[in-house]
């Protein structure tokens, strides 16, 4: 019998990745997605650097910048490598991007597909501000913006396929600890 290749979650983020980046509007932006640094950056070092805007730590202006991109016919991929630093983009993320469809009555629907990494407690604690998950807060308190959790390694390449495909935009919690 012939060995079973086993999906791993890192090659599947990268395949997920890659998917994206065939769309030739898409922009991937954040911290260390150009430049080496976090685990964000090594799913994306196969994307040409055409499709990479690296920023400064500016969560808030990032996720500004994401929602006018959107709205200017790009599909930016903001990428924020902890969930903990993004709470600084969640001026722009809640009372922004997630209302701008319902004051708009619909006439601008920015689609922004954010990723976010929680950090690891383990083989190494990066310590409360490096590892926390907003997942369940963040689904109470969004009307318009889709969010998901990858905890399964066989949900990545669906999950992103959905997200790819929906007009809505879209959080993907993704897991260093499974990396």
């Amino acid at each position: 019998m012939g060995s079973v290749l086993k999906k791993s979650y890192f090659d599947e983020l990268c395949k997920s990745m890659t998917l994206i980046a065939k769309n030739k509007n898409s922009l991937f932006l954040g911290q260390s997605v150009a430049y080496p640094g976090n685990l964000i950056y090594k799913t994306l070092s196969h994307i040409p650097s055409k499709q990479k805007m690296e920023m400064p730590v500016f969560e808030d202006t990032q996720m500004g910048l994401s929602i006018g991109l959107a709205l200017n016919g790009i599909l930016p991929i903001s990428c924020f490598p902890r969930f903990d630093f993004m709470l600084l983009a969640f001026n722009q993320l809640i009372n922004h991007l997630d209302k701008i469809p319902l004051i708009t009555e619909g006439k601008f629907k920015p689609k922004v597909i954010i990723r976010v990494m929680v950090g690891s407690k383990i083989p190494l604690d990066a310590g409360e501000q490096h590892t926390q998950d907003y997942f369940k807060p963040l689904k109470q308190i969004l009307k318009t913006i889709d969010i998901y959790q990858l905890k399964k390694v066989d949900d990545i390449h669906t999950t992103y396929q959905k997200v790819i495909k929906s007009k809505n935009s879209s959080i993907v919690v993704e897991y260093s600890k499974y990396i």
